[in-house]
């Protein structure tokens, strides 16, 4: 007979198959998709995609300049993985991350089947960490189809022209490669604020859309406020004030100095999110 392991109970494997399978992560996985294919489909098929291509009209902004994006997107594979990770990253990518991380306790609580995986029993802590864990590998997924689709997607559609940088220069396929791969471990970083206050909503709610907007509505509010030029140096204290410092990236020579601390503050937030997390569910009152 063998003896209970606390160590064994709820595998992660058997909790990433179980996520997988649900819909939402389908649906979500879908969108990474669905992004590049809409893009191209809205460029070939769009009555102003020949005028936009060639000229300069439809500006939108980039770092700190302005550039056609649609233009840049259609100049071969490595330029539309670009641009679709400037579009995913704004709200697409923040929502997928909130979701994973957000609806994971909250929902086991919504069926109230909580206190049964409790009961087996499976410690909280162990519960808390695979669950994260499990988010999290989800979420890493979302952003590697998005960029892995919109290569292929991008390939067929427009060829496999060098990267041309926003900033100046252009880079062959190998250099390509490892500043797109750079930019996408960049930006899943800085999610993980998102992450972490889903993940501390999630314990706090038994409603899983609760936690889920909630951390969505934070990183919005951030936003707005990292916006607002008269609050100065303050905005730099704002969990989305290094979202883009990826474009530095795009340089010939790489400065590393804002996404070192982008990726710091990110990661500083998401453990204090964890740590309050452990600490709150230790306590919690499991009803459902």
């Amino acid at each position: 007979m063998n003896s209970y392991r606390a160590n064994k109970t709820l595998p992660y494997r058997v909790e990433l198959i179980r996520q997988i399978k649900r819909r939402r992560t389908a649906v979500a996985y879908a969108l990474m998709v669905a992004l590049p294919l809409i893009v191209v489909a809205a460029v070939k098929l769009g009555p102003q995609s020949n005028s936009n291509s060639s000229s300069g009209g439809g500006e939108s902004n980039f770092g700190s300049g302005s550039l056609n994006l649609i233009g840049l997107a259609t100049n071969g594979t490595w330029n539309f993985t670009l641009v679709m990770l400037l579009f995913g990253s704004g709200f697409l990518l923040t929502t997928v991350f909130a979701l994973f991380t957000g609806d994971t306790v909250a929902s086991e609580a919504s069926w109230s089947t909580l206190r049964y995986l409790l009961a087996t029993p499976v410690p909280r802590r162990r519960l808390l960490f695979i669950k994260l864990a499990v988010g999290l590998t989800l979420s890493l997924g979302a952003i590697t189809t998005l960029v892995v689709a919109s290569l292929a997607i991008g390939a067929i559609a427009f060829g496999t022209a060098p990267l041309t940088s926003p900033l100046g220069g252009t880079f062959e396929s190998t250099e390509a490669l490892t500043r797109i791969a750079i930019i996408t471990a960049y930006i899943a970083v800085t999610l993980l604020f998102t992450s972490g206050v889903a993940f501390l909503m999630t314990v706090v709610t038994d409603v899983p859309l609760g936690a889920v907007g909630t951390s969505v509505m934070i990183v919005i509010v951030s936003q707005i406020l990292d916006a607002l030029e008269a609050l100065g140096d303050l905005r730099q204290w704002l969990p989305s004030h290094y979202a883009r410092a990826w474009t530095d990236v795009l340089a010939p020579t790489i400065d590393w100095t804002s996404m070192a601390r982008g990726a710091a503050f990110s990661v500083i937030g998401f453990t204090i999110f964890v740590v309050w997390s452990v600490l709150k569910f230790d306590k919690k009152d499991v009803l459902s």
